[in-house]
């Protein structure tokens, strides 16, 4: 890891340094208040040993700086105090009390190290939430919550661009007696084999959600009606040469319908709940004329 050490003290620069060696740290010096945060703009360290008593961080007001800086990470603070006096720690993450002894500042780095540990591990674990509060379990892509969210955002990008906007839903046909019929691994499958067709054939940019047990929908910013239609084709042609079997090696015929509504350009009182009706309303029309059918609606 590497240590900023803000520090003037001769004596105590040397215990620093020989502690820091023998932990395998790396020791970034700062002479004053703005070289020690110009490596922080940087993004080149995290923990920050600073010497009250002979470095100008009080003067320049460097802790309170560092705390308003809005960092992405944590930056830890280790402060070093003179002995038997007042001290104002206020925004310190520890402290300790000079003469250094390489026994007791190895301990508080060893400290501020776990503890910058487990705040990256809880980063992480929100982080991983957070996806999981969009993401639907099964397919992997958003859930119905986080498809409004996004296509909402895309869908008032090109009423600012005038640009024309598409939106897909798509279904697979008698999915409940696949389901019935095949038990729940195999439609399962199905419906991750579904989705992993949509993602390879639209752009990597696409909105793309589950919608409902068995539907799925896209939303194409910058897409007219013909080419989406396209898309769907792609989607269709990508499952023709796809075998499905089960587990005991049956074949699974699957079949899919979609719905497209489009629109050249986007007015100011289209909303995207209109779209997702108008292409749901296309695709119960794309189901009543059977399987791997197209119905295309311009709005």
């Amino acid at each position: 890891m590497k240590i900023m050490v803000l520090n003037n003290d001769l004596t105590e620069q040397g215990v620093i340094e020989e502690v820091l060696k023998r932990s395998s740290h790396e020791l970034l010096a700062a002479e004053n208040s703005q070289a020690a945060w110009d490596v922080l703009e940087k993004g080149e360290c995290r923990f920050v040993i600073a010497d009250r008593a002979s470095t100008d961080m009080d003067e320049k007001q460097f802790i309170a700086r560092v705390r308003s800086a809005g960092y992405p990470a944590h930056v830890y603070i280790l402060l070093v105090l003179p002995k038997n006096q007042e001290q104002d720690h206020a925004g310190a993450d520890d402290y300790v009390y000079k003469p250094l002894t390489t026994a007791e500042l190895k301990s508080r780095i060893a400290i501020g190290e776990r503890i910058l540990g487990l705040g990256d591990n809880l980063s992480q674990a929100k982080d991983q939430l957070d996806n999981l509060a969009l993401l639907d379990h099964l397919t992997g892509l958003l859930n119905q919550k986080a498809f409004l969210s996004t296509a909402h955002a895309d869908l008032e990008r090109a009423r600012r661009s005038q640009s024309p906007f598409s939106l897909i839903a798509v279904d697979i046909r008698d999915f409940e007696n696949l389901h019935d019929f095949h038990g729940q691994e195999t439609s399962h499958n199905v419906l991750r084999l579904i989705a992993q067709l949509i993602r390879e054939k639209c752009r990597p940019y696409d909105c793309i959600g589950r919608w409902d047990a068995d539907e799925f929908i896209i939303a194409l910013p910058g897409v007219i009606g013909a080419d989406a239609e396209k898309i769907v084709e792609r989607i269709l042609g990508g499952l023709r040469s796809t075998e499905i079997t089960t587990a005991a090696g049956l074949s699974v015929r699957v079949e899919l319908g979609a719905g497209i509504a489009a629109s050249s350009r986007i007015s100011a009182s289209t909303e995207i709940e209109g779209l997702i009706h108008q292409a749901l309303q296309a695709l119960l029309r794309a189901r009543e004329s059977g399987g791997n059918q197209i119905y295309l609606t311009y709005i």
